[in-house]
């Protein structure tokens, strides 16, 4: 297995640099592996496509309010900070650039939507530092909300990069297979006998990190926080009990679900972390479809894709993805795996 082995060629126009409007407009490939057969759908057709007893499992995590632009006290050059995860209340680590600018006991002083906010660097880690700031930082209100660096014209409400069902701040990016969901869509799955359950996966940076090791299986994935509610974990072993499937929304779905049946036997309440790389030969233990968008090319996100669906097929529908003019990435089009 090589990482060239999840290489395609997407016109750099197919990648998508606005939303769908309304969120559910956005338009669905549907892929079932037993057939092998691919069908073209528009996302809010969903309940259509899913049966009573079926079970969506989403992330409800959200995106911080993480980029902060300010300067260094004692010269003023420019510098740009992104919250990644909290040490204390005060203490965050964080991306920094220019990282040569984290030299320990430098002080910044940084803009924020609740005013002027100063820090001081604590510490200069390979590719991240430690900042220690003058107050407690909240990480839903204090500067923008990041969007991937491939999209590069979007001027529109930053709430259009979170889950109409995201609860608390704590992440880099978005779980993008859950914005194509809106109120009225959720509320006629439910009426169609679909269940919803909530894990939490807080996104870091590193997702945007490509696969740069030849072979994908040296590839190291960041530690990442996992919590699988009681509530869920019940829902999950009712679902499979009674023969339904258990549908995730999105790659962190499955890799927290995934990570917790490999770790305990089956998927059970948890609170710990995960650094799973799901690569083809994986036996999926927790989850029986799989809703997600349409990724980068050598990325460990559709290396799990293939993992799940077959690579050939996979690939296959990826071109035809291409031929039929789909929306790729984070603000893309969908795809539906079914059994």
């Amino acid at each position: 297995m090589r990482t060239s082995d999840f290489e395609y060629e997407l016109p750099p126009e197919l990648i998508a640099q606005e939303p769908a409007e309304p969120r559910d407009a956005a338009r669905l490939m549907v892929l079932r592996r037993a057939e092998r057969s691919i069908e073209h759908r528009i996302f809010r057709e969903l309940p259509e496509l899913l049966a009573p007893g079926d079970l969506l499992v989403m992330n409800d995590t959200r995106v911080m309010a993480a980029r902060l632009y300010g300067v260094r006290e004692e010269t003023g050059g420019r510098v740009e900070v992104l919250l990644v995860r909290p040490l204390e209340p005060r203490r965050w680590v964080v991306l920094m650039r220019p990282l040569r600018s984290a030299r320990p006991g430098r002080r910044l002083l940084l803009e924020t939507r609740r005013g002027p906010l100063g820090a001081v660097v604590v510490e200069r880690l390979p590719d991240e530092a430690v900042l220690e700031f003058d107050r407690e930082v909240d990480p839903a209100n204090e500067g923008q909300v990041p969007l991937p660096p491939y999209i590069r014209h979007f001027r529109g409400d930053p709430e259009r990069y979170q889950t109409v069902y995201a609860r608390e701040a704590r992440s880099a990016a978005a779980p993008t297979a859950g914005l194509h969901f809106t109120p009225e869509l959720l509320a006629r799955l439910r009426a169609a006998g679909v269940g919803t359950a909530f894990v939490t996966l807080d996104v870091g940076p590193g997702t945007f990190r490509p696969v740069t090791a030849d072979d994908p299986r040296h590839h190291r994935l960041d530690e990442e926080r996992i919590s699988v509610p009681t509530e869920t974990a019940e829902a999950i072993r009712r679902t499979k009990a009674r023969g339904g499937r258990v549908v995730a929304v999105g790659t962190t779905v499955v890799r927290t679900l995934e990570h917790v049946a490999q770790e305990c036997g089956e998927v059970q309440p948890y609170e710990g972390w995960t650094g799973l790389l799901i690569l083809p030969g994986h036996e999926f233990r927790a989850i029986d479809a799989l809703i997600t968008n349409f990724h980068l090319p050598r990325s460990s996100l559709l290396m799990l894709v293939a993992a799940f669906a077959g690579r050939e097929f996979v690939l296959d529908a990826y071109r035809s993805a291409v031929v039929e003019r789909y929306r790729f990435y984070s603000f893309g089009d969908a795809m539906l795996i079914l059994p």
